[in-house]
């Protein structure tokens, strides 16, 4: 049974959220400085989960996987065109990445791939934050 959440409990919880994306895009830079890259761009892809995860919340959509928010994110705000598709791509490509990084042999993450990654999720995480705050 899930819990239904109070306004105030709702709101904290997506600042929350969106604070611990901002952390994960830092964790990122930092593990990145060590070269473990594949460690890196999975914290790239947490920090856009943790943004869209805040995003279904303060629209109450319902979804409690990785897969569900994909596909939230999709149907509710990339189809609809309340989002641009440019973040449904970028979400697409780091789940993609954080997805082979995690279960698949021999797959590494380098550098360059890294360089081109981090962008993109900074812009995610402050596009999804100023959305979210402007409701």
């Amino acid at each position: 049974m899930k819990q239904t959440l109070s306004p105030d409990s709702r709101q904290e919880l997506i600042l929350y959220r969106l604070n611990r994306a901002s952390e994960t895009l830092e964790e990122a830079a930092y593990i990145a400085r060590g070269n473990y890259y594949n460690a890196a761009v999975n914290r790239l892809y947490y920090a856009c989960y943790y943004a869209s995860s805040a995003l279904m919340l303060s629209n109450h959509v319902e979804s409690s996987t990785h897969a569900g928010i994909k596909t939230m994110l999709g149907l509710k705000f990339i189809k609809p065109g309340l989002i641009p598709m440019k973040y449904g791509r970028i979400y697409q490509q780091l789940f993609e990445n954080r997805q082979s990084g995690d279960y698949e042999d021999f797959v590494y993450c380098d550098k360059e791939m890294y360089g081109e990654l981090e962008p993109l999720a900074i812009d995610f995480v402050s596009y999804m934050k100023d959305y979210i705050l402007k409701e």
